[in-house]
């Protein structure tokens, strides 16, 4: 079959509409009553703030399944929660797991063990504590999530709201991270196996591609206070549409990073167009932050792989990408 004869696929079509997942999280949030913070609930406790961030891996699991390899499903799960910490401008300083288990395994166990101890080494936190759950009624195969905890001083908590003429600058992804794999593993399965080699790096396989873990931005946030940035977004699920939550603005970006193989070979294998790419993955950045002009090049001049990206503009709220327009 050809690509252009494949059905073409959508998120919601994989099974996650993004749309109701945002109602469904907007009537909790409702119910519950407000959060303080965005990415990151905070917490005043005097003269610091006390930050809270929980995250699981996904169906990035399924792929692990597949292939019985959870060794990096633990470092997964511990950038998905420290990098939002990070993005509210708070230090993370420790970290407990919750592992539900349809049945005890030593062997899985301990691979999300190391797993978790490698994040944890990369954010530079201390696991505490955590749980394990036998729940065969309840679970079939495994979940794990964690919560992580952050201190930062009252004054070092980012604003969260940019400014119009800001520059946005970006740090690359390092890859899929652990965000819209239903859609990928959707595409990549309707022609080949995880174990198949992943063609434009054949000495690699597709799950060791879809399994490369999520980075941790652990070394942006120095830069970022000393620079007085005005709000940082970590491009989770919902993709480039997270930059919205820096603030109600057109956010122009004119130069992204190039995306990595795995995106145009997950966009070719399910014929997923731009638009829904874009609002499903990362496309190759996965940190971004609105900054001054002068402190955006003086943090691009001190980084190794930062870079100015794009600009914020008054206008109606969307993200504009070379051309496509995300609202």
């Amino acid at each position: 079959m050809s690509e252009d004869d494949r059905e073409e696929l959508t998120y919601a079509q994989a099974g996650v509409d993004i749309d109701a997942s945002e109602a469904a999280t907007e009537a909790l949030i409702g119910a519950a009553g407000e959060f303080e913070g965005d990415y990151a609930g905070l917490v005043d406790i005097g003269e610091q703030y006390l930050a809270l961030a929980t995250d699981g891996v996904g169906t990035k699991l399924l792929v692990a399944e597949a292939v019985d390899d959870y060794s990096t499903v633990g470092i997964d799960c511990m950038a998905m929660n420290a990098n939002d910490l990070i993005a509210t401008g708070v230090e993370p300083v420790a970290f407990v797991d919750y592992l539900a288990v349809e049945t005890p395994d030593e062997e899985t166990s301990e691979e999300i063990g190391a797993g978790l101890r490698e994040g944890a080494k990369r954010a530079g936190v201390a696991l505490v504590g955590g749980e394990t759950a036998v729940m065969p009624d309840v679970i079939r195969g495994l979940d794990i999530a964690g919560t992580c905890a952050g201190l930062a001083p009252k004054d070092a908590v980012f604003p969260g709201e940019a400014e119009p003429g800001d520059a946005i600058v970006g740090w690359p992804s390092s890859g899929i991270h652990s965000n819209g794999l239903t859609l990928a593993r959707e595409a990549v399965t309707r022609e080949h196996d995880y174990a198949d080699p992943f063609p434009p790096e054949p000495d690699r396989t597709i799950a060791e591609e879809l399994l490369t873990p999520t980075r941790i931005y652990s070394e942006v946030l120095d830069p970022l206070r000393e620079h007085d940035a005005n709000a940082a977004a970590h491009v989770t699920g919902g993709g480039w549409m997270n930059l919205t939550r820096m603030g109600s603005y057109r956010y122009e970006i004119d130069d992204p990073f190039q995306p990595q193989p795995v995106f145009e070979f997950v966009q070719a294998e399910g014929n997923v167009d731009d638009e829904e790419m874009y609002r499903t993955f990362n496309m190759g950045t996965g940190f971004v932050a609105a900054l001054g002009r002068d402190d955006a090049e003086a943090i691009v001049a001190e980084s190794e792989d930062a870079r100015i990206i794009g600009r914020v503009e008054d206008g109606e709220e969307r993200v504009a990408i070379r051309g496509l327009e995300l609202d």
